[in-house]
């Protein structure tokens, strides 16, 4: 009686690790746009909207399906 004990432990062991693996989401990746620029970030308003309307032209909005980082 006890093996039959054992056995059933180790096939709900082994179907619980089966249906964990095949459970897990797949990652999606964001793609990261670095803007640099040499100038402080009040200087450069018009640069940095334009470039964010050829973003949106392109299908990308910031914050949903491209994050950009931006260094001054």
């Amino acid at each position: 009686m006890r093996t039959n004990k054992k056995l059933w432990a180790l096939a709900a062991a082994a179907l619980f690790g089966a249906l964990n693996v095949s459970a897990e989401a797949q990652q999606t990746k964001i793609p990261r746009i670095g803007y640099l620029t040499g100038s402080g970030s009040d200087s450069n308003t018009a640069f940095r909207t334009a470039f964010l309307q050829g973003l949106r032209d392109l299908g990308y909005i910031e914050g949903k399906n491209v994050l950009l980082e931006y260094r001054y």
